[in-house]
């Protein structure tokens, strides 16, 4: 969301070109650097196909992003799109945007876990849990007094950090390639096929990040036929680079060597095809990677805390701003959630709830874009796909837990239901605000 203005301000009007950096700079955040580890240990040689269905999944929720976006083109977010679908019922667009939130929160703990977990392994500590949760909470409070002092990330410097990221795992894979043991790759489905679906709704979050590219509508040259060039660019070149990475680390280690280093999953990978220098080579990325996607989404998420606030929708005290015109009290408030839940939570607590949140904000834009198909002129068989899939995908999610992990699923629900219950009341409240003057 702020990669997107920031590019805009500094260039004008957007290309192709930047549209796709900024995408594939938002998904590729830090999902990638623990993700893979979750995805082997759960559906085992078939992880590759889970990333394709990760990216199907987004294909077909990028769709109705796209069609929004170009319709509402002075509107970029979720819950925006849900208020012009049910106009006259504010709480379930209320209800999206805490959800978008609270999965920016699940996101901001993901980031300084995979921060905190590569940082520890670096250190040469990655078995002392104290030394990973030191780590995450120093990277969270660091990018608290950047954003509260109004510093901003230069444009220079983010495009670095995402270059030089992809750069860095694009040697690793052709590298990687270079000593794969077939062995390792058979057979293909180890696991059962259920399991792949299973494997890729728990690492949706790592797609998070293309929706980015549609609040930067009003700044795009061409944007009907930019934007959906950029989100199915970005998609398509973002799980290019998952499958492959995740082919190179089951093809360089055995299953149980990858599941032991979960956590830190492409740095033990890069070992036998680069020694330890490729290992100090993936960490460095995830480093980069995880500190910038922080940066932005505590710059963006915080402001649309702040003007959620203003419109009554979270409470009032979210709009106040310091000296530097930021708003102090959200930033706060948001790293301090992050802070407890990447403390709190495991990896797989974290990843479910981070990637089941955004799975069902993309239902809810889906269905929005069902509502609005004669505005949108949406296809109406891409958009029941996509929530016919996205549907089954949290299903099985659900299932996964419920089977497997029923405390994280506890965790999960209490989450949903601890902000589901002050979302709907001031979206209730909102709408018994607006009959008086509607009658």
């Amino acid at each position: 969301m702020s990669k997107a203005h920031e590019l805009s301000r500094r260039r004008g009007p957007l290309g192709l070109l930047e549209l796709i950096a900024i995408g594939v700079g938002g998904m590729i955040g830090g999902g990638i650097f623990s993700m893979l580890g979750l995805a082997v240990s759960i559906t085992g040689h078939a992880a590759p196909l889970a990333f394709l269905l990760g990216a199907m999944v987004a294909f077909f929720a990028g769709y109705s992003y796209i069609r929004l976006a170009l319709t509402f083109r002075n509107d970029g977010a979720s819950y925006i799109y849900l208020s012009r679908a049910f106009p006259k019922r504010p709480e379930i667009s209320t209800l999206t945007g805490w959800t978008v939130i609270i999965g920016y929160v699940g996101t901001l703990a993901l980031y300084a876990f995979t921060f905190g977990a590569y940082g520890a392994d670096m250190l040469g500590r990655s078995h002392d849990p104290l030394v990973r949760m030191a780590l995450s909470l120093a990277v969270l409070l660091f990018f608290l007094v950047v954003n509260l002092r109004g510093a901003r990330t230069t444009g220079h410097t983010e495009d670095l950090v995402v270059y030089a990221k992809i750069l860095i795992l694009a040697v690793f894979a052709v590298a990687g390639l270079q000593s794969i043991e077939p062995a390792n790759l058979t057979p293909l489905i180890n696991k059962g096929v259920p399991s792949i679906f299973m494997a890729g709704a728990l690492i949706f979050v790592a797609f998070e990040g293309f929706q980015l590219i549609t609040n930067a509508v009003t700044e795009t040259e061409n944007p009907d036929r930019d934007i959906p060039r950029g989100i199915y660019g970005a998609i398509a070149i973002t799980s290019s680079i998952y499958i492959l990475l995740a082919i190179v680390a089951i093809g360089n280690l055995p299953e149980e060597r990858i599941i032991a280093a979960e956590e830190y999953t492409l740095a033990e990978a890069a070992r036998p095809a680069l020694g330890e220098a490729g290992v100090l080579l993936v960490g460095i990325a995830a480093l980069l990677a995880t500190s910038s996607a922080i940066n932005a989404t505590v710059f963006g998420a915080a402001r649309m805390m702040a003007e959620m606030a203003r419109e009554g929708r979270m409470p009032h005290i979210l709009v106040k701003r310091n000296f530097a015109n930021v708003p102090w009290v959200a930033t706060l408030t948001l790293i301090g959630l992050g802070a407890i839940f990447t403390l709190a939570g495991g990896l797989e607590v974290i990843a479910s709830f981070s990637s089941m949140t955004f799975l069902l904000v993309s239902i809810g834009v889906s269905v929005a874009n069902r509502r609005l198909r004669q505005k949108t002129k949406s296809k109406g068989w891409a958009v029941l796909s996509g929530i016919g899939l996205m549907s089954i995908t949290v299903l099985l999610l659900i299932v996964h837990l419920a089977r497997d992990d029923p405390k994280t699923l506890a965790a999960v629900a209490a989450i949903y239901l601890a902000a589901g219950i002050p979302a709907w009341y001031y979206g209730r409240s909102m709408r018994k605000a607006k009959e008086p003057s509607e009658g």
